[in-house]
């Protein structure tokens, strides 16, 4: 079972947040943060429901949160992804949309990358 911790980092990892960055958006330290995701403090109802807020989430997503299933939910039989899958729609459109910007944005990357192979071996 996925602990609230991290549900909480992949959560902010898929926003694209630094960890300073949501710390300062609760109003603690960096560091104070670091061990919610780390677990190592307990959170409140009121943290939690601060940090659904800083990601634009619900308390309810947060806790229903498990990448592993909404990623294989999201591809089809053959790996590859589909923007679907039987139970796609039964997701928060929040957290659809979260995952399919994450795609996109590594897709970006990939092409990126794949550009700057190129120019490299073309010596440029």
């Amino acid at each position: 079972m996925t602990t609230l911790g991290t549900k909480i980092r992949k959560l902010r990892e898929l926003k694209n947040f630094k960890q300073d960055h949501m710390a300062e958006l609760l109003g603690i330290s960096t560091n104070a943060y670091g061990k919610i995701e780390r677990d190592e403090t307990d959170v409140s109802h009121d943290r939690l429901e601060q940090i659904a807020k800083a990601l634009d989430l619900t308390v309810t997503d947060i806790l229903n949160f498990d990448e592993k299933m909404i990623f294989n939910m999201m591809h089809n039989k053959d790996g590859i992804y589909n923007n679907g899958g039987p139970f796609y729609n039964q997701f928060p459109e929040d957290l659809k949309k979260l995952y399919e910007d994450k795609i996109k944005l590594l897709e970006e990357k990939v092409e990126y990358m794949q550009r700057e192979i190129e120019r490299l071996k073309e010596g440029r």
